[in-house]
């Protein structure tokens, strides 16, 4: 055979030229096809699904030894003239090859992951996602046919033996995670295979973490050195000595419910470092629920431990980040992660290969859901639901964590049954009485609840105080109080991420030098933001939320008591969880001769029992039928889940750049880059940093007026729209209450 026929006879995954020396390099399918199913089988590993995986590898690409795909391959990366520009469907091959040799579930759970490694995860039935569907899909038995017939898939491939091992968790609502962690395994593996053929550099730059004990001795020494002086930090310690005489304990459900200024952060972090080495645990993930903190609690661990953590959400700044910590974002191979609550969430339930490729690394892994409390009520089903599952069949631990614990427990609720989380452990050993040692508020509730302020009225008893944060629950309050308080800083997320960040860099600089300040902010500022006022103004809301702002108030027990002053907004809150909450704590405050005693762990558990029996579902958009309704048959509904599965309800809203500090030079660059092609993904991640959420008809508006423009398909703000103090100016303020992310 001459060298040009043994060219034209290899069967080949994967092409690449070298663009400076003209060299090809070629990979065979048979080399791609068992190096991914190793990968694919050790990324399993941990979770007993090596065999499942294993094989997934090896048939995932059966579908490129059909000629015409091979034809494809060579023409369109130019390795040989004359072939067809687009090849034939080949990811459900290796599918349909599962489904034929295996029994009903083991071949459709494969079928899902192979059929879905390229395009994604998909539904059983046809339903919302048409010819898409994964039975209608393995219909196309012409392609598997061609791959055989070829000839070119060896017999010990095609004939491998199936999987023997079971599925983690055993129970219905346990199969779609362990297809997705299969999913993950698979598209990692075929990721990082490709990669290493075709960017070996970017591939061999995937590795120099410290380990988790490196990053645990690292943060011993730091809070070895932390203050003891003080009544508050005697309490600290006191938390710190009791979280860590538990760490010891095997996995499970933790609740680590400690006030505000009790020194969660580290103590959390502490423990599940501590609670990994001991029980042979493989990392660590922090969730955070808003943008507005995570950066802060990133930087707070890097401070401790140095370069051991991964930050990984939207608006990460790739100027602070280098390439190793972008390419662990890719599928969380870091000993540390912090990221959002939503990045994990959704993520656990994605269908899409890029969103998915991380799920592998949660198996083994504490995670910490840092202010629990702000779990969306519309998802709780569904998220206590998967975390049920992470801990029973995947070797995981989750801490919840916050000064305001929500009652997760499994309970009768209006008389609807709640399934929820039981045998959680505490980590301290009375919250009560913690709670009363590191009490430094008094709050004054309103007299009347029904009768309320005018802005002017708030705005009067603002500009008594010398040092003060006003808290209110919408974008278009925080404009109303702002415009009465001209000299007030305004937080809220009119503002992008950069703009909000040099604020309160600036608002704690004036705190320590005992300026006078005032602030108008959004919630985006209760939930872990690091910042002391003397005193703190909360509108009506719900109790979980006025207990996070007293947590701004006298933080660092300076003062013998700090004092926070709940009001009644001029409106109610909007509909939804904000109004709930707030008529929830109406009721609260109704019932309760002693209101005083409600910023406790016994008026929280009150509190959110409450909230949860008034709500008419903790699964509103009916996610968990999706994947378990027909389990029994491995009918799921992954892709339609997924879709549905929105922690941030964005649609009727628009993604606007603005104009602010660095912002603008990048928006000139994407104009400059936008006009020759696509604007490059280095670039869109740095933009992210200047991005501003807008509902449609604030968006409708402020086009109208001239407000906006379009740059290479992206909506960018004009610069006398974007106000520095206040963000994006549409005229009339959003009713909208604060997005999280």
């Amino acid at each position: 055979m001459t060298a040009s026929e043994r060219r034209e006879a290899t069967v080949l995954a994967h092409v690449e030229q070298d663009l400076a020396t003209g060299a090809w390099r070629t990979q065979s399918l048979e080399d791609h096809l068992q190096q991914t199913a190793r990968r694919a089988g050790d990324f399993a590993r941990p979770f007993g699904g090596a065999d499942w995986a294993f094989l997934a590898g090896l048939w995932h690409d059966l579908g490129k030894a059909q000629p015409d795909w091979q034809r494809y391959l060579r023409a369109s990366s130019g390795y040989e003239p004359g072939g067809p520009s687009r090849g034939p469907h080949h990811a459900i091959v290796g599918a349909m090859h599962a489904v034929d040799r295996l029994d009903r579930i083991r071949g459709r759970v494969l079928g899902y992951i192979i059929g879905g490694h390229h395009a994604g995860l998909t539904d059983w039935g046809s339903g919302d996602v048409g010819e898409a569907a994964l039975s209608i899909q393995l219909q196309r038995r012409e392609l598997l046919d061609a791959a055989i017939d070829s000839g070119a898939l060896p017999s010990d491939v095609l004939e491998s033996p199936g999987p023997q091992s079971g599925m983690p968790g055993g129970t219905e609502e346990a199969l779609h995670v362990f297809v997705r962690m299969l999913f993950s395994c698979l598209v990692d593996a075929d990721s990082l295979d490709t990669e290493q053929f075709a960017k070996p550099d970017r591939s061999n730059g995937r590795t120099g973490w410290p380990s988790l004990a490196e990053i645990e001795a690292r943060l011993a020494d730091v809070v070895a050195d932390l203050p003891r002086d003080g009544a508050v930090n005697e309490v600290r310690w006191q938390v710190r000595d009791e979280v860590m005489a538990r760490a010891f304990e095997p996995p499970g459900f933790f609740s680590l419910t400690v006030p505000t200024g009790g020194g969660k952060t580290l103590t959390s972090l502490s423990f599940a470092l501590a609670h990994a080495r001991v029980n042979g645990l493989r990392r660590v993930i922090y969730a955070i629920p808003y943008l507005s903190i995570i950066e802060q609690t990133a930087d707070t661990f890097r401070a401790a431990v140095g370069d051991g953590v991964l930050e990984h959400h939207s608006n990460l700044d790739p100027d602070s980040t280098d390439e190793l910590g972008l390419l662990a974002a890719e599928n969380w191979d870091a000993p540390l992660v912090v990221t959002t609550t939503i990045q994990l969430f959704e993520s656990l339930f994605a269908s899409k290969r890029g969103r998915s490729r991380k799920l592998h690394n949660i198996p083994g892994t504490v995670i910490v859901l840092d202010e629990a409390q702000l779990l969306p009520p519309d998802y709780l089903a569904p998220i206590l639901s998967v975390l049920r599952v992470l801990v029973a069949g995947y070797g995981v631990s989750v801490v919840l964590c916050t000064a305001t614990q929500p009652a997760l427990t499994s309970a009768e609720h209006s008389g609807r049954r709640f399934k929820g989380l039981d045998g959680v452990r505490e980590l301290v050993r009375d919250p009560g009485s913690l709670a009363t040692q590191l009490e430094r508020v008094s709050v004054e509730w309103p007299r009347d609840v029904g009768a309320r302020s005018s802005w002017e009225e708030v705005a009067a008893k603002v500009l008594g105080e010398r040092q003060v944060l006003c808290v209110v629950n919408t974008r278009a309050d925080a404009k109303a109080l702002s415009g009465l308080l001209p000299e007030a800083f305004h937080l809220s997320a009119s503002m992008c991420a950069e703009h909000r960040a040099e604020k309160l860099a600036e608002i704690k600089r004036l705190l320590l030098t005992g300026a006078q300040i005032r602030v108008v902010s959004t919630q985006l500022i209760e939930a872990g933001v690091d910042i002391d006022f003397p005193v703190v103004f909360r509108a009506l809301a719900g109790l979980d939320s006025i207990a996070q702002s007293a947590g701004r108030c006298n933080r660092e027990g300076k003062l013998a008591r700090g004092r926070v002053l709940v009001f009644v907004p001029p409106k109610p809150s909007p509909k939804g969880h904000l109004l709930q909450g707030e008529q929830s704590t109406r009721s609260l405050l109704a019932a309760s001769p002693d209101a005083s005693e409600l910023l406790g762990p016994e008026g929280f558990g009150r509190y959110f029992e409450l909230l949860y029996g008034t709500l008419p579902t903790l699964d509103r958009a009916g996610i968990l039928p999706l994947l378990t309704a027909g389990a029994r048959d491995a009918e799921l509904g992954l892709r339609t889940a997924s879709a549905k599965f929105q922690m941030i309800d964005d649609a009727g809203t628009t993604t606007v750049l603005v104009p602010y500090g660095r912002g603008s030079g990048l928006i000139a660059r994407l104009e400059r880059l936008g006009q020759a092609g696509k604007p490059d993904r280095d670039l869109l991640r740095r933009l992210q940093r200047f991005t501003v959420v807008l509902h449609d008809w604030e968006f409708k508006r402020l086009a109208a007026s001239g407000g906006v423009r379009e740059i290479a398909g992206l909506q960018v703000v004009e610069p006398d729209r974007y106000d520095d103090r206040l963000g994006v100016v549409v005229g009339d303020a959003s009713i909208a209450p604060e997005l999280v992310a």
